[in-house]
C-alpha cells in the first residue's frame, strides 16, 4: 500500500478511536448515575452495550476481511479431463449453436446427427473400415477376417460398388466390432468419384481404419494416409497379397513404407498380410490352395482395440462432433452475414437520406457518426455483442478518422463523382454527392465493422486501416459504383433527385458544356 494511501486509514483509526473514548466515558456516566438508583437496571444497561460492542467488532471484522483479504482468481472452467468428457462438452456447444440456426431444415438434420452422437456416446460398437484402393483384396481381408465368403473376390477393379457391413467379434474385445468394407478409390468415371467420396466419408468416421495396399505405396495412397493422419485417426497400413512376393522383397517393402511414417505410426502397425493366397502347384499337375494368413493384423487389431478402444471411440465422437459443430458454426455465419448487410444497406440509406435533405458546408463524418453508431450497436447485436451507444459513437468516430487519414473520404468521393456525371446545377449535384457519398462511406464502415465483429472484436495484424482498405478496395469496381448510385438516387434521396439523374442527358447540352 502506497504511503498516500495510508493517511486516510489512519485518520479513520484515530477518529473511531476518539468516538470510542466518548462513547466509554457517556456510557460510564451514565451507568453510575443509574446504578445509584437500580444497580439490576445498570447491569442490564452494561451487558447490552457489550454484546452491541462485540456485534459491531464482529461485523467490522468481518466487512474488514472482505476488504482486506487478497482478490481471489476468477476460476476458468477446468477443460475435459479426458477425451469422452471433450466430446460431451463439444455435443453441449454444439446444441447451444444448433438453436441459434434459423434454417429449420438444416436445423433438424444437424439436431438429428448431433442426437445419434449423443446416443453413441452411451454404447457404441467399434467402427473399423477396410480402406484402399480397387483390386488390393479389400472384400477378401474382410471374408477373411470373418471366416466366410461374404464378398465377391477376385474379380475386376470396382466389385464392391458399396458400402458392405459386418458384424465381428474378437475374444479380447467387449465391444462388437463392425467391419466396413469400402468402395475402391482412384477408380475412373462418374460413377467412381462418388463411390470414392463415399469411401473416405466412411473411413473419416470409423474409429480404425485398416489401409489396404498389394505394393509399394503410390503417391496418391501417400496421400490419403497423410489426410487421415493429420486428422488424428488412427490407423493400420496392411500389405496384402503378400504371398507374391520372396521374403527379401515382402522386408524391403515393409521397411520402405514404415520409413515413410516412421513419426507417427509404429513398425507394428505397418504388416503384411495374404487374405488370399494364390494356390499353389503339385508335382502331380494339380493345386494347393493355402489359408489365409492373417494372424499377425488380427493379433495387432486386438491389441490396438484392447488398449485403446475407448479412446478411439470418445476421439472419433469428438471428431464428429467437431466436424458437425464446423457445419453449425458456418451456417451461423452466412446467417448472420445476411443480417449484417441488411443492417448495412439499410443504414447506407439511411446515411443518404439525411445528408441530401440537410445540405452541409462538405462531408461531416462527425454529423454522420451517429447513424453510423446506431449501425454498431446494431451489428454488435446480430453477433451477441452487447454494446452501449456510447462505445458504438467511439468505435464509429475512430473509424471515421481512419477514413480520413487514408483518405478514402477523399477518393469516395472522386470515385463516386463519376457516377453522377450530369448537367445538373452545382448546388444540387452537390447535394446529391454528398448523400450519396455519405451512403458508401457508411458501407465501407459498415462493412469493416462486420470483420470486426466476426474476428471477435479484434481488427486482427494490420489494425483498423487495414481492414477499411480492403473494403475500399472490394467495393470501387465501375460496375459497382454505377449500381450503387442508380439504387442511392432510387432509394435515399429526394424523389427531385431520383426525376433529374434518372433523366437521360441531353447530348447536345453534354456537348457544349464539355
Amino acid at each position: 500500500m502506497r504511503r498516500w494511501q495510508l493517511i486516510p486509514l489512519v485518520l479513520s483509526l484515530v477518529l473511531v478511536l476518539g468516538m470510542l473514548l466518548w462513547l466509554v466515558e457517556v456510557v460510564s456516566r451514565f451507568y453510575y448515575g443509574l446504578a445509584l438508583t437500580s444497580p439490576l437496571l445498570a447491569n442490564l444497561l452494561l451487558l447490552l452495550v457489550l454484546g452491541l460492542f462485540l456485534l459491531a467488532l464482529g461485523v467490522g471484522i468481518y466487512y474488514g476481511w472482505l476488504f482486506l483479504r487478497p482478490k481471489q482468481p476468477q476460476r476458468r472452467p477446468q477443460a475435459p479431463q479426458d477425451q469422452t468428457a471433450a466430446a460431451g462438452a463439444t455435443l453441449d456447444a454444439l446444441q447451444q449453436q444448433i438453436a441459434q440456426i434459423q434454417n429449420q431444415v438444416a436445423r433438424e438434420a444437424l439436431q438429428e446427427q448431433s442426437q445419434s452422437l449423443t446416443t453413441e456416446m452411451q454404447r457404441r460398437d467399434l467402427a473399423v473400415t477396410v480402406f484402399g484402393v480397387g483390386s488390393a483384396g479389400k472384400t477378401s481381408l474382410v471374408n477373411a477376417l470373418i471366416g466366410e465368403a461374404v464378398g465377391a473376390v477376385a474379380a475386376p477393379m470396382g466389385t464392391t460398388t458399396d458400402r458392405q457391413t459386418y458384424r465381428w467379434q474378437l475374444a479380447e474385445i467387449s465391444r462388437n466390432i463392425l467391419l466396413i468394407d469400402t468402395p475402391g478409390i482412384s477408380e475412373a468415371g462418374v460413377a467412381g468419384t462418388l463411390r470414392e467420396q463415399d469411401a473416405r466419408q466412411l473411413a473419416t468416421e470409423a474409429d480404425l481404419v485398416l489401409f489396404v495396399i498389394d505394393d509399394d505405396l503410390r503417391q496418391s495412397e501417400y496421400q490419403l494416409v497423410r489426410s487421415l493422419l493429420d486428422i488424428n485417426k488412427r490407423l493400420l497400413v496392411v500389405l496384402n497379397k503378400a504371398d507374391r512376393f520372396p521374403d527379401e522383397a515382402l522386408e524391403a517393402i515393409l521397411q520402405r513404407v514404415r520409413s515413410r511414417f516412421q513419426t507417427v505410426l509404429t513398425p507394428a502397425d505397418v504388416l503384411a498380410i495374404a487374405a488370399n493366397p494364390a494356390p499353389l502347384p503339385l508335382e502331380d499337375g494339380g493345386w494347393f490352395q493355402m489359408e489365409p494368413d492373417v494372424v499377425p493384423l488380427i493379433e495387432r487389431m486386438a491389441e490396438v482395440l484392447w488398449l485403446e478402444g475407448d479412446t478411439l471411440i470418445a476421439d472419433n465422437l469428438l471428431l464428429q462432433a467437431q466436424r458437425l459443430s464446423s457445419e453449425a458454426r458456418r451456417l451461423i455465419d452466412d446467417q448472420r452475414q445476411r443480417q449484417a448487410d441488411a443492417v448495412v444497406e439499410r443504414y447506407q440509406w439511411i446515411g443518404a437520406g439525411v445528408i441530401a435533405v440537410t445540405p452541409l458546408p462538405g462531408l461531416d463524418l462527425l454529423a454522420a457518426a451517429a447513424i453510423n453508431a446506431q449501425m454498431v450497436v446494431e451489428l454488435g447485436r446480430v453477433y451477441d455483442c452487447s454494446l452501449s451507444l456510447e462505445e458504438g459513437k467511439e468505435l464509429a468516430l475512430s473509424l471515421a478518422k481512419t477514413l480520413t487519414g487514408l483518405g478514402i473520404v477523399r477518393g469516395a468521393v472522386e470515385l463516386l463523382a463519376v457516377g453522377l456525371q450530369t448537367n445538373l446545377a452545382t448546388v444540387l449535384a452537390g447535394r446529391a454527392l454528398q448523400g450519396v457519398s455519405a451512403a458508401y462511406l457508411t458501407r465501407i464502415a459498415g462493412k469493416s465493422f462486420i470483420e470486426y465483429f466476426r474476428r471477435s472484436q479484434t481488427w486482427g495484424d494490420g489494425g483498423m486501416a487495414e481492414v477499411v482498405q480492403e473494403q475500399f478496395r472490394l467495393n470501387q469496381r465501375e460496375a459497382f459504383i454505377r449500381a450503387f448510385v442508380r439504387d442511392a438516387i432510387a432509394q435515399a434521396l429526394p424523389d427531385q433527385f431520383s426525376a433529374i439523374f434518372s433523366t437521360p442527358p441531353d447530348p447536345g447540352q453534354n456537348s457544349s458544356t464539355r
